[in-house]
């Protein structure tokens, strides 16, 4: 990937998709999310420099980790004196963990929710779905359709409970069920 405009709006897209995970492996190098910002801020600009080193966008999340872990490096040397740090062999095997697994496993959840979403009827997606359109939701159909909130946030829950099983049932045929828990 070169220095060009084009290259500049792959490279962003490709960083903004995997930003979330960038983040996640910060965080599990670093005590806290304000530490985690900064050095995804210096690391982002990190990246950006050294940009014509990325070969293709498929090796941008293993060549990302490395100049993250290098920045987290450089982090936690300004707070090592702080006693309550894990020790450099803790960070080393922190460092090293292979996050692969939790991915492909989010991967496969979003995967089986979307399907069992899909598997109920229009009705019970838009109720499953209706306290994430916005405060007051359940109010205004509760007030729509001469029901208690209760009844409607009991209904809620029991199609999430079903929602919950297909779910695990999806996770169980690709044998990821409870790998994370």
């Amino acid at each position: 990937m070169t220095n060009d405009h084009p290259s500049n709006e792959r490279f962003l897209r490709v960083f903004l998709q995997k930003e979330n995970d960038l983040r996640s492996y910060a965080r599990a190098l670093l005590p806290t999310w304000e530490v985690v910002d900064e050095v995804m801020q210096e690391a982002s600009v990190v990246m950006w420099r050294k940009l014509d080193q990325l070969k293709n966008e498929e090796e941008f999340l293993p060549w990302a980790k490395v100049i993250v872990r290098y920045e987290a490096l450089r982090a936690r040397r300004t707070f090592a004196r702080d006693r309550h740090q894990f020790g450099d062999d803790v960070f080393e095997l922190l460092a090293a963990d292979d996050f692969s697994t939790e991915e492909e496993f989010l991967a496969n959840e979003r995967s089986a929710m979307k399907g069992c979403l899909a598997k109920l009827d229009p009705a019970q997606r838009e109720m499953i779905l209706l306290p994430y359109r916005g405060h007051g939701a359940v109010l205004e159909l509760a007030k729509e359709s001469g029901r208690s909130v209760n009844s409607l946030y009991k209904k809620i829950g029991r199609l999430r409970e079903k929602l919950a099983r297909c779910i695990d049932a999806q996770l169980s045929h690709t044998g990821m069920k409870g790998e994370l828990s």
